[in-house]
């Protein structure tokens, strides 16, 4: 069996979509397995994740950038539904399973993290425009969602949830490392609305999809401004 099948044979004894051209009420997505490392380029640890804070990372393309989330609690799979069906999320990652991953690019609006600005992240607690307490919320037109339950829209326009990144975890090591995508991704979308940005800020490289390793960061040291709504 080729690494695909073994894949989508894994996914689906764990009861996950099977993916395209196969039985299953949405797909999830089967990418080059890449391991997440901390900003110094050694291995990332899962418990070096503080709660509640905003962490970045890029995956599966150069040019998407993902949310990873210590959320602190233990958080259990739920089902979540999208455009052509349901989806069984399968609950956070790490010792505790606390820890999630989500593409950081609204569904509405397309709106995502740059080096100088950042209207969407992850709000711990409520405040005059967040009524929903820890969430994501993108300021551009509201759009909030619920990483505790897969990323389901919770408050505003957008059409659906945000694409999870599927973690695995390794307890030997503590290490974590994206293997896919669940959920209706907008990457297609994404790249035809921006690809004069991302050209000049990539270099042309934002859809190659990332090879073997991606670092870690903080939002706040990767954003010159976040905007708080």
């Amino acid at each position: 069996m080729d690494r695909r099948g073994f894949v989508r044979a894994c996914a689906a004894g764990a009861g996950l979509p099977l993916g395209p051209g196969l039985a299953g009420p949405v797909r999830a997505r089967d990418f080059a397995p890449v391991k997440l490392l901390a900003t110094d380029g050694s291995i990332l640890k899962a418990a070096s994740l503080v709660a509640n804070r905003n962490y970045l990372f890029f995956y599966p393309f150069q040019g998407t950038p993902c949310f990873l989330i210590n959320l602190g609690r233990t958080l259990e799979p739920v089902e979540v539904a999208a455009d052509s069906g349901t989806y069984r999320w399968p609950g956070g990652a790490g010792l505790k399973r606390s820890i999630v991953a989500y593409s950081a690019i609204c569904s509405h609006q397309l709106t995502y993290p740059t080096r100088e600005i950042s209207f969407i992240s992850f709000r711990p607690g409520k405040s005059g425009a967040n009524r929903h307490a820890d969430v994501i919320h993108c300021c551009s037109e509201h759009s909030q969602y619920d990483p505790a339950r897969g990323a389901k829209v919770v408050a505003g326009p957008a059409p659906r949830p945000l694409a999870a990144i599927l973690l695995r975890h390794d307890p030997a090591t503590d290490a974590l490392t994206a293997t896919g995508t669940l959920g209706n991704d907008v990457f297609d979308e994404f790249f035809r609305k921006y690809e004069m940005r991302l050209m000049m800020d990539g270099g042309g490289r934002a859809r190659q999809p990332v090879a073997d390793a991606s670092k870690v960061v903080e939002l706040d040291n990767y954003c010159r401004q976040q905007v708080r709504c």
